[in-house]
């Protein structure tokens, strides 16, 4: 089976923002992956979590279960019927090193079907202190049978993504032979 990834937007800060989104995500690809580079203004912290909403959905309509581990500790959480989706601790926040970003890749399968949309994502916290990488995988649920149009991204923590956080979204085609 050959894959075709294709680039559908892209957005690379040039000041703080409270969020990302990415919106008119077209229904044509057979599944999503999101590649993203960022960084958060949290205060007194080296790393911060992502969150992520899709279709600006702000009802308890979200479960998603975490696996974090940082070199000297593992732990796994969950939580259900929340606002957002999250993995945690990928995002540098204030107290890591100057110009370091954490990164998190999200695959969203069949998101334009008519059945509720799972997404699976990992990603690193990078800090350059020492005390890290933090890496984090996590699997979602977002219970609703809506096609995924729009996606916006946000810091767990933190007021805003700083300057040079960027977020690309790629559509992937399967092509089944």
């Amino acid at each position: 089976m050959a894959t075709t990834y294709e680039l559908i937007a892209s957005v690379t800060l040039g000041s703080n923002a409270s969020n990302i989104e990415l919106t008119s995500i077209p229904a044509t690809y057979d599944d999503l992956l999101v590649c993203l580079s960022g960084r958060s203004d949290r205060s007194g912290q080296v790393e911060d979590s992502l969150k992520w909403q899709f279709n600006s959905d702000t009802g308890s309509n979200y479960s998603y279960k975490v696996l974090y581990g940082n070199g000297s500790t593992v732990f796994s959480d969950g939580q259900s019927s929340v606002a957002y989706d999250s993995i945690w601790s990928v995002l540098a926040a204030a107290t890591a090193t100057a110009n370091t970003f954490g990164n998190a890749a999200i695959y969203i399968p069949n998101y334009a079907g008519s059945t509720n949309k799972s997404s699976s994502a990992e990603g690193a916290g990078e800090s350059n202190t020492g005390t890290g990488p933090t890496v984090c995988v996590s699997a979602a649920i977002w219970s609703s049978t809506a096609a995924i149009t729009s996606i916006e991204f946000f810091p767990f923590h933190g007021a805003n993504f700083v300057t040079g956080s960027s977020v690309h979204l790629y559509g992937i085609r399967s092509n089944h032979e």
